[in-house]
């Protein structure tokens, strides 16, 4: 199976999270899969990928400007914001965007 979002045909928006972490915690992992969990719960979300190798680097897919800002507004959301910036990071950018073409290639 696809480690890669399935995404429908485009418009739709892309959240790209990119970090470096400090030498924080292991809650970190359980707080980072709590959130891939419940994001997914979220009207309007559409999928999700993630690498970590030094720099972290997390795009989540999303079909409306709304949908983002809902996501970032959500109570528990807000919690792990922060944490991450209390305890977890030691920098951070979010950029948001909008997809107006994809195409790719599976086997």
């Amino acid at each position: 199976m696809s480690r890669i979002a399935k995404t429908p045909a485009p418009p739709y928006y892309a959240v790209i999270f990119t970090s470096e972490r400090t030498d924080g915690d292991q809650r970190y992992a359980e707080m980072a899969e709590e959130m891939v969990q419940l994001a997914a719960t979220q009207p309007g979300f559409l999928g999700m990928e993630s690498a970590r190798e030094g720099v972290g680097i997390t795009v989540s897919y999303w079909d409306s400007p709304e949908a983002i800002r809902q996501w970032k507004r959500n109570e528990r959301h807000l919690v792990a914001q922060r944490q991450g910036i209390e305890e977890w990071y030691q920098s951070y950018k979010t950029r948001v965007c909008k997809v107006e073409r994809d195409y790719g290639f599976e086997k």
